[in-house]
């Protein structure tokens, strides 16, 4: 990681990302940054996104057709992702309660640096409205 100035925005910005769980996008972060920060502009919001995503401070989560939202890494946190397809709400799933994949999975020699996984499916809320 990178060591760049904090300024009052980006601390802002990972203020915004380390007591949000509902994985902000772009607009939702700068509303919340407004909130103590009034003239900031989404561009410098978009700007330390960048920047965070470029240091590993922050990683995103992408789905076709929708806007890129941002998940703060939190230190000996590590986890995946179960995403509902009905609503798009995003959750976390701790990587500790998963099975690690077996070596004899990988190809010979693969060296494994990180692990992304996504559970798609349909969460309670939406599945209790299907049903009703």
């Amino acid at each position: 990681m990178t060591m760049v100035r904090q300024t009052r925005q980006r601390s802002a910005v990972i203020e915004v990302l380390q007591t949000s769980r509902d994985h902000p996008d772009a607009a939702q972060v700068h509303t919340q940054v407004r909130e103590k920060l009034p003239s900031v502009s989404l561009g410098t919001v978009y700007r330390t996104l960048d920047a965070l995503v470029r240091d590993g401070v922050v990683m995103t989560i992408e789905r076709t057709g929708q806007a890129t939202r941002y998940d703060y890494k939190r230190a000996g946190e590590h986890h995946h992702h179960a995403v509902c397809r009905a609503c798009g709400a995003i959750f976390d799933v701790p990587a500790a309660a998963l099975p690690q994949p077996p070596a004899a999975a990988l190809p010979a020699g693969f060296q494994v640096t990180d692990v992304h996984l996504e559970f798609m499916g349909v969460c309670a809320g939406c599945a209790e409205k299907n049903r009703a």
